[in-house]
């Protein structure tokens, strides 16, 4: 399904209590876990080290960071969401986040979004919108990842 386009704020108020749709599924490597490992400094062997993590852990082999899925969410959210009308947009923060299930290395990816609520900030120079970021992994039965994510966008 094509990214829903939202022009300006006042499609993004239209969109207040709507869910947005899910973005495609992409497969989680051990390769991209080993690189967000050398970036973060994380190399805890449940992440890095397949034969020890398939001997010592309870999942059977590699996991992927907690931090790496929610990182993964730019990319995803590209596929639900394109905007215009915006001078540019940041992220703003999280209210809350949880990672419910462990999401295992090959499996693949996808993540959900739903509107929140939109509000102006900055006297009226932007809006502060929250997603709900539900990640999912395919064939799991809990989310891997659900975030209340907060972004501000100018115009």
């Amino acid at each position: 399904m094509p990214p829903i386009l939202i022009e300006g704020t006042a499609q993004w108020r239209a969109r207040v209590g709507q869910d947005l749709g899910a973005s495609d599924w992409h497969e989680v490597t051990q390769e991209r876990v080993n690189q967000f490992a050398e970036a973060t400094g994380d190399h805890q062997f449940v992440h890095v080290d397949p034969e020890r993590a398939k001997r010592e852990s309870p999942f059977g082999g590699t996991i992927a960071h907690g931090y790496l899925t929610l990182a993964l969410g730019p990319l995803l959210l590209r596929d639900v969401l394109q905007l215009a009308g915006f001078r540019m947009g940041i992220n703003y923060g999280l209210n809350r986040l949880r990672f419910p299930a462990p999401l295992r290395v090959g499996a693949r990816l996808r993540l959900r979004a739903h509107c929140q609520a939109v509000e102006e900030v900055d006297r009226g120079a932007g809006i502060q919108v929250a997603l709900k970021l539900t990640f999912e992994a395919e064939g799991g039965d809990k989310p891997v990842c659900v975030a209340e994510a907060l972004f501000r966008y100018y115009t």
